[in-house]
């Protein structure tokens, strides 16, 4: 079987007709018919200019939001999350250029990468416990091409609950609670509430608060760059 081939893919990313789960694959295929000018496949992550070897901060979302991420192809890009997690990069200068929320933007990513528990847009954003399982292979393969990677942003419980089984970690040792990071197996988890519309409409997460996930990993890189 071929890279090219529909169900390849590769061992980081799901191929564009990846099969694992049946419930995605038909929400999938509904909107294929629906939208046959948008994405509507697995979405890969998003690397920085400088490639995978660069990459010292990864950030890990839940899953492709429908007219987001399922319609562009670019993790966070096409609905609000993207418009403040892309400011907030640019604050602490972890992107570069101008963020207008299509993938062929000017934005490049800085010592930075940006991927989701899940690949494949989930019916209502909700995925399924089989369907996060049957991800975190990709998800496990991502952090492996990263030979730098010191630092993990979890937006959400779901994304920071994968990400520490991904690692080998225990739940109940690495809880989910924003803005309090844990180390696990070498690397430094900071886990933010997601950047939803729905969590700052309702007010669980505010700029000041997102921001303030940022500051720490920013400070946290910048020590690690002074120690070494």
């Amino acid at each position: 079987m071929t890279l090219d081939h529909p169900l390849a893919g590769t061992a980081a990313e799901p191929a564009r007709d990846c099969p694992r789960c049946p419930r995605l694959v038909g929400f999938r295929e509904e909107w294929r018919h629906k939208e046959p000018e948008w994405h509507n496949a697995p979405v890969p992550t998003f690397l920085p200019t400088e490639g995978p070897d660069s990459v010292r901060l990864l950030i890990v979302g839940l899953a492709p939001g429908l007219r987001g991420a399922n319609r562009t192809g670019r993790p966070f890009t096409g609905d609000y999350a993207g418009d403040l997690l892309y400011a907030t990069l640019g604050r602490f200068g972890l992107a570069r250029g101008c963020f207008e929320a299509r993938p062929d933007d000017s934005l490049e990513l800085i010592e930075t990468a940006i991927t989701n528990s899940v690949r494949c847009v989930p019916p209502e954003n909700k995925p399924v416990g089989g369907e996060i399982n049957n991800c975190r292979s990709f998800l496990n393969e991502t952090i492996a091409r990263f030979p730098k990677l010191c630092a993990i942003v979890t937006l959400g419980k779901i994304a920071h609950d994968s990400t520490v089984r991904t690692l080998g970690g225990r739940i109940a040792a690495h809880p989910f609670r924003h803005n309090e990071p844990t180390k696990v197996d070498e690397l430094m988890l900071f886990p933010s509430y997601h950047c939803s519309r729905y969590n700052t409409n309702t007010g669980r997460l505010t700029t000041e608060m997102f921001e303030a996930v940022f500051a720490s990993v920013r400070e946290y890189l910048d020590e690690k760059d002074r120690s070494s």
